[in-house]
């Protein structure tokens, strides 16, 4: 048969037609929303991202429950505390599925704690939590392992005289050695090549996924598999962690030690122990995919966070002098800080959570699954709808924040200036699929924080007028560089 152009355009139009269609058919069961695109859903109209200003746009127009198309793929985004509470919370386990997008298979494989489901994630899980208590969260040791790094951080800092520094490479190194001396029992040093190239590829993977490029290859992977582009670059980053860490598992088997001395180690013991059990999930693809998590989820967020934690600090300098003032007041210029200060520290407590409550460095968060049908504010949602929980629109919601738009460390204290908790501050999410390091990521924060406060007043360099909070859109928002003066008290 010979095909004019005529034809094989009157074919183009009734296959977008029979696609419009579908879409429109589809749609009448799912929560309202704009009209879909065929192919490319409403990524265009999103900008190919989905941008939590712009979800809480679109809740406006379409209510707390709307639908978005990501390619030919419905997603189920909830806006506000009540929404989210309702699904991840009341409906925890109804919303405790990942599901199986084109990045995140690329990304795991459905092994690991972050994105599996079923028994792999309720084992891989449970052992985490118990390996990282045995390794000492909640434990001296492991405080006393952060509190040397943050010394050293703060002797990095003091070495730069008060000119102005880019703290990312030195933040970066800190987390990094303590999550590689849990992880592996060894550190990087900071001219290491392999750890700047660990470095750039946890970043460029962790981000990906919140990209247009990473929208675009979740619509249409068959297509993008044989494309050139940014894409491609990521999967070159994801390979090269994946090497390394298959190197680290070798020498931890051919140096295995009689008792566990890191994760690795214990990993490699519930290996030999769970041989032979048919419900077992434990073998070489988790252990690689568990400890890829590690460095993925638990080193990337605590720099970012900690980037706009010391940006704030220089563009809010009233809010640091009151921080310094009780540092200065319970702790003392001299003394150590311990976690369990945080008690005692009512406004820098305030202003920790306030930090990540006003940047909420994770945007929308991870999407879930539905793995049995439910309603939901009167919206039927049926099994394997995939729900994105806007964690903004819960940390911004205005019905719970007096100033939501603001920097106000006040959202965390009463009339008296004692510390109080807000059920609608869930940067680490909410649920079954709360983030599993939020406890070690807590001690972190603290007392990096504090140690850099105790120790120098941040100032803009300068000849800068103002702090610029530019940021790149992805998984996590991406502060520019930028430099800060740390002058010693």
């Amino acid at each position: 048969m010979v095909w004019t152009s005529g034809s094989l355009i009157v074919l183009l139009l009734v296959i977008l037609l029979l696609q419009f269609l579908k879409l429109y058919w589809i749609s009448r069961r799912l929560p309202p929303g704009p009209k879909p695109m065929p192919v490319i859903g409403n990524l265009w109209t999103l900008n190919f991202t989905f941008h939590h200003d712009r979800l809480i746009e679109l809740a406006k127009v379409y209510g707390s429950i709307f639908t978005l198309w990501m390619g030919q793929t419905p997603v189920i985004v909830l806006n506000g505390y009540t929404a989210v509470k309702e699904a991840l919370v009341t409906n925890y386990d109804t919303f405790s599925g990942r599901p199986a997008t084109p990045y995140i298979k690329k990304y795991a494989s459905e092994k690991g704690v972050i994105v599996s489901n079923g028994n792999t994630w309720k084992q891989q899980r449970r052992f985490s939590l118990l390996t990282l208590r045995n390794l000492g969260l909640g434990k001296k040791s492991l405080e006393n392992q952060i509190k040397d790094e943050a010394l050293h951080l703060v002797n990095v800092f003091a070495s730069h005289e008060g000119h102005p520094l880019n703290p990312t490479t030195a933040l970066s190194h800190s987390i990094y050695t303590v999550t590689a001396g849990m992880v592996f029992g060894h550190h990087f040093l900071t001219e290491d090549k392999v750890f700047q190239k660990l470095n750039e590829a946890i970043v460029a993977v962790i981000n990906f996924n919140g990209t247009p490029w990473g929208r675009l290859y979740d619509a249409i992977p068959s297509l993008m598999n044989h494309l050139p582009g940014p894409h491609q670059k990521v999967f070159e980053h994801l390979q090269f962690l994946r090497s390394h860490i298959e190197q680290e598992i070798r020498n931890h088997r051919e140096n295995l030690s009689v008792e566990p001395q890191d994760f690795m180690d214990y990993y490699l013991v519930q290996m030999s122990k769970a041989k032979g059990d048919p419900t077992s999930t434990f073998d070489d693809n988790n252990m690689m995919q568990v400890v890829t998590d590690f460095f993925v989820a638990g080193t990337e967020t605590m720099i970012t966070t900690l980037r706009w934690a010391l940006l704030y600090m220089v563009a809010f300098p009233e809010v640091q002098e009151k921080v310094q003032q009780e540092l200065d007041a319970v702790i003392g210029s001299l003394q150590k800080i311990q976690y369990e200060d945080y008690q005692k520290l009512p406004y820098t407590n305030a202003v920790i959570h306030e930090v990540q409550r006003y940047s909420n460095i994770v945007s929308v968060g991870l999407v879930r699954q539905c793995v049995r049908s439910a309603n939901i504010q009167g919206f039927h949602i049926e099994k394997g709808a995939i729900i994105l929980p806007n964690l903004t629109s819960v940390l911004h919601d205005p019905t719970h924040w007096e100033t939501p738009k603001m920097f106000n460390p006040g959202h965390f204290l009463d009339k008296e200036g004692n510390f109080i908790k807000k059920d609608a501050f869930i940067p680490f999410s909410i649920g079954h699929r709360a983030c599993a390091g939020k406890h070690l990521a807590k001690m972190e924060l603290f007392i990096f924080f504090t140690s850099i406060l105790q120790a120098f007043t941040l100032r803009l360099p300068k000849g800068v007028k103002e702090a610029s909070f530019d940021y790149t859109f992805g998984t996590t928002l991406q502060l520019l560089p930028y430099q800060i003066c740390a002058h010693p008290r």
